[in-house]
């Protein structure tokens, strides 16, 4: 019996692929998790490229007509790399960069950190109503300060959701990008601030 425990315990045989074994899964899912971080950087680069491209063509005077090209550029290069994925977009004018995701400033006696009971407040855009972003929709006008910001949803290139919690089956980029139209005209987007009160 001795001698039979002893030849068991120099065996090495099928050793190997009790180590294959050991070692394969964890390996596996390290390479799809540098694969899948690898796709997702390659696609947010490609995005951001796309936006600048399309940012820079917004900033004509003739782009207020071609939105709907304009995205469809960069949708064609997203789904180039994600053929089903979702793509939103989105456009804020501002009169000035400074002005960019910007809440118009208004005097907080009550110290609630809101613009409400009567409090002043300062009507940048002129909609006669305390906003928390003064941008208006769309192109602008000229020399306006233009936020763009394009959101991509796409389902994951490789199942690391399965096997890593925390992990969604679906991957969201969101990129955006500020530039001032060209002034080719008055700036048509300016108002002059006046005051108001918050409800």
């Amino acid at each position: 019996m001795r001698a039979a425990l002893n030849r068991l315990r120099r065996a090495e045989d099928g050793a190997t692929i009790v180590e294959f074994a050991l070692i394969t899964p964890p390996f596996l899912v390290m390479m799809m998790g540098l694969f899948d971080l690898a796709f997702n950087m390659y696609a947010n680069q490609m995005l951001n490229g796309a936006i600048q491209k399309a940012a820079r063509d917004s900033t004509i005077e003739a782009a207020s007509g071609a939105e709907a090209a304009i995205d469809a550029n960069v949708s064609k290069a997203v789904k180039a790399i994600s053929a089903n994925a979702l793509v939103q977009f989105e456009r804020q004018s501002y009169s000035d960069f400074s002005n960019v995701n910007r809440g118009e400033d208004f005097n907080d006696l009550d110290s609630s950190g809101l613009c409400d009971n009567g409090e002043p407040y300062e009507d940048l855009n002129g909609n006669n109503k305390w906003d928390a972003d003064v941008g208006a929709g769309g192109f602008g006008g000229a020399r306006d300060a233009v936020l763009y910001t394009v959101t991509v949803t796409y389902r994951r290139a490789f199942p690391i959701f399965a096997m890593m919690p925390g992990q969604g089956e679906n991957f969201t980029l969101r990129s955006n990008t500020v530039l001032r139209n060209q002034p080719y005209g008055g700036n048509s987007s300016a108002v002059v601030p006046t005051t108001g009160n918050c409800t």
